[in-house]
């Protein structure tokens, strides 16, 4: 097989990628919406589709610098290792999907990628770069960016039970009503932004490997970028229903004050970790800042049992993708 052919194979997995990470993800970005009633599944997914697309527009493409270019070493793999990498995070997005669980697309995709890399040439192929580059900022950030969410999530919360400790609660549920159009869209900016880019870095990757694409230039080709916030946004506007109810309602019951502070403390965290070029799970950011607005009540109003059991399915996404995609790649190299 030629390498432009491999590389068109590539760019087509990886969009599909990127679709069902838009279908697995849309969750994040309308759940609380929905779960709050300010806004029907069917116009929060339109909403959330709209602002993933726009996300396309001046604000950077760092991440997708890290992914391309700063987690594997280009120069001791093939397209083959890209192209199991998209297949080991694609069959754990469905499989996590099928049984409901909002784990994330995108450490499935750091995963895959890792663990054909590893199948192929061996742990000298990750790169070690200085904390937040690299593997030292993706890899703590599973653990910060929930924090971060959860604690943004539960300052947000307690400031606005200040800010409106005198207002009968109708009139506050009727201004968050309305702000939580602004903080779910948000969110749905921040989601576009961080994880479209991934998908881009992949792209990237197949094109510095095929000899179309200088390693040196920092810019990403245009039609790269149209394309990845193309696909995430269809896929978002497909919806994923079993995950929407889980994140909605199960881990805490929200009013729409609560939804508005887990948005934008998640969307704000997300955002943060984009501009320092981290790819960053929005699945776990948004789980994080929705516990914390659930623990100003009170602990007991978190159902920890659900979130225990979101979590181990957290622990498992890198190394799972990474197990399957290894042997993807093994088996693809005993055909060539």
């Amino acid at each position: 097989m030629s390498t432009f052919t491999l590389v068109v194979l590539i760019v087509i997995i990886a969009l599909i990628f990127d679709y069902t990470n838009g279908f697995h993800d849309a969750a994040n970005s309308i759940a609380t919406i929905v779960s709050t009633r300010v806004l029907s599944p069917g116009k929060a997914v339109v909403l959330a589709a709209f602002f993933n697309f726009i996300a396309a527009f001046g604000f950077g493409t760092h991440v997708a610098s890290t992914i391309g270019k700063g987690l594997i070493d280009l120069t001791q793999i093939n397209e083959w290792v890209i192209i199991t990498g998209l297949l080991g995070a694609i069959i754990w997005n469905i499989i996590t999907w099928y049984l409901g669980l909002p784990t994330s697309s995108s450490h499935a995709l750091v995963g895959g990628y890792a663990g054909a890399a590893v199948a192929k040439s061996g742990f000298s192929v990750l790169l070690w770069a200085t904390w937040p580059k690299g593997w030292p900022g993706t890899l703590s950030f599973i653990v910060i960016s929930p924090l971060l969410g959860m604690l943004l999530g539960f300052s947000l919360m307690v400031l606005v039970y200040w800010l409106f400790r005198k207002s009968s609660p109708s009139r506050v549920d009727r201004l968050f009503r309305w702000g939580q159009i602004f903080s779910s869209s948000l969110f749905s900016l921040s989601h576009g932004l961080n994880d479209a880019q991934k998908t881009m870095g992949i792209i990237l990757a197949a094109l510095i490997l095929g000899g179309m694409h200088s390693a040196a230039d920092p810019d990403i080709p245009r039609w790269v970028v149209l394309s990845a916030h193309a696909a995430i946004a269809l896929g978002t506007l497909t919806g994923g229903w079993r995950i929407v109810k889980t994140m909605g309602s199960k881990i805490t019951k929200l009013k729409p004050v609560g939804g508005f502070c887990a948005e934008t403390g998640g969307g704000i965290s997300i955002i943060i970790a984009s501009i320092f070029g981290i790819p960053v799970s929005t699945t776990h950011t948004i789980t994080g800042a929705i516990v914390g607005v659930g623990a100003t009540n009170r602990l007991s109003a978190v159902r920890w049992g659900v979130a225990g059991r979101i979590l181990w399915a957290w622990v498992l996404t890198i190394p799972m993708s990474a197990g399957i995609a290894a042997l993807c790649y093994l088996t693809v190299s005993l055909f060539q």
